[in-house]
């Protein structure tokens, strides 16, 4: 049974909140259609594990009901699986506004130049943005980054060049690709030294970018940098 199209994996990837939202919107939808009970178990069960898994993954802490056991009668159980996707349901959709409120917040602290942001010099901002093809090109090309982890790394760059403006109220989505820069040289080590390479540039500037708006000395190390330097030398 295919429930659940292939950009709710995607979405689950860039916000796990946003994609549970997904799952529970799909589901509710499948299940306004079910005529019987054992499609509506199979449906449940389909989508309450599915949101179990994503909350595990993603060590989200919804404060919800326990992911139920199986009843010999599919009636309580079916009751059951309803219970918690509710219990669910409710918690995300609270998370859900928190998240768009703060994208609110961050797109009018964007538009006016009062309100705390980082702002890039156009060197900087153009280089970021030859870095960035580079980096697509590199992974696109490559065959040592096996297809899947190679899809989600092109997709965080799509989403970063998307996102990337001169001014930003937030640096998040460059750290995301540090991290993923270091599984990818934990994995395959100095064999994708181009990409890593690179990644630290897109860092350097960042971090500079980031000492001027909170105003840290010029001599302040990058932590990330630091921690991938001892990180190499182990």
């Amino acid at each position: 049974m295919e429930l659940f199209e292939e950009r709710i994996f995607e979405l689950i990837e860039e916000s796990p909140i946003k994609g549970l939202k997904e799952i529970i919107d799909a589901a509710t939808k499948h299940l306004s259609n079910c005529t019987d009970t054992e499609t509506t178990h199979e449906v449940l069960w389909h989508t309450c594990l599915l949101i179990d898994n994503v909350m595990q993954a993603y060590h989200l802490d919804l404060n919800v009901e326990e992911l139920p056991e199986p009843n010999s009668s599919i009636n309580i159980t079916c009751n059951s699986l309803q219970r918690y996707l509710e219990s669910v349901s409710k918690a995300v959709e609270i998370q859900v506004t928190h998240l768009n409120i703060e994208d609110i917040k961050r797109k009018y602290t964007q538009k006016l130049k009062s309100g705390f942001a980082y702002e890039f010099s156009q060197g900087d901002y153009d280089r970021i943005q030859i870095l960035v093809n580079e980096l697509r090109d590199y992974i696109s090309k490559s065959d040592l980054i096996d297809e899947g982890h190679k899809h989600r790394l092109l997709k965080r760059l799509e989403r970063l060049q998307s996102e990337l403006h001169k001014r930003t109220a937030d640096l998040d989505r460059f750290w995301g690709l540090v991290g993923d820069a270091g599984v990818v040289l934990g994995k395959f080590g100095t064999d994708v030294k181009p990409l890593v390479d690179r990644v630290k540039e897109i860092t350097n500037i960042v971090w500079n970018t980031q000492k001027r708006a909170e105003e840290l000395p010029s001599e302040t190390p990058n932590p990330m940098l630091e921690a991938t330097a001892t990180d190499e030398s182990l």
